[in-house]
């Protein structure tokens, strides 16, 4: 067949047809900064998806709907949780110090999946180390990755 006949796409398919991002099936447990945070990204792609509508960025337009519509996805399934200072043991938004058996000593929040950010010392309580200090105090030891760490302190 003759190439004369055949529809070149112009590039907007590329782009209408991004696929949404995950969503995790995790409850989306946030503490106080991680439902600003949410808020925050949700006023910011508002204004990046009307800058683009603007402009006619086709490109620019699909990323800023995609963003906004898992944004306003976690925003209407978030469940503000306060900090845990119930004595119980650790618990969402506790802040941990931990010993670990090289020496190093690492101090690490507990907070919700889209917040954490394990190079701030923020982790999400989906994690496997989180995992393991729910409900532990201090003195308990935990497994964190190859070694071994003591609770030294929660706050």
């Amino acid at each position: 067949m003759s190439r004369a006949f055949v529809k070149e796409p112009d590039g907007s398919e590329v782009f209408e047809d991004l696929p949404d991002r995950v969503v995790s099936l995790h409850r989306n447990f946030v503490t106080a900064s991680g439902l600003a945070q949410i808020d925050c990204a949700i006023e910011r792609l508002r204004v990046a998806l009307a800058t683009a509508t603007e402009s006619g960025d086709r490109a620019a337009i699909a990323r800023a709907s995609r963003d906004l519509r898992y944004w306003m996805a976690r925003r209407a399934s978030a469940e503000l949780v306060p900090d845990s200072t119930n004595g119980t043991g650790i618990g969402f938004g506790s802040k941990v110090s931990l010993l670990r058996d090289d020496g190093r000593r690492q101090t690490f929040r507990l907070v919700g999946e889209d917040e954490a950010d394990p190079a701030q010392g923020l982790i999400s309580y989906v994690s496997p180390l989180a995992r393991a200090l729910i409900g532990r105090r201090v003195g308990d030891s935990v497994s964190a990755g190859q070694g071994e760490a003591e609770i030294v302190a929660v706050s």
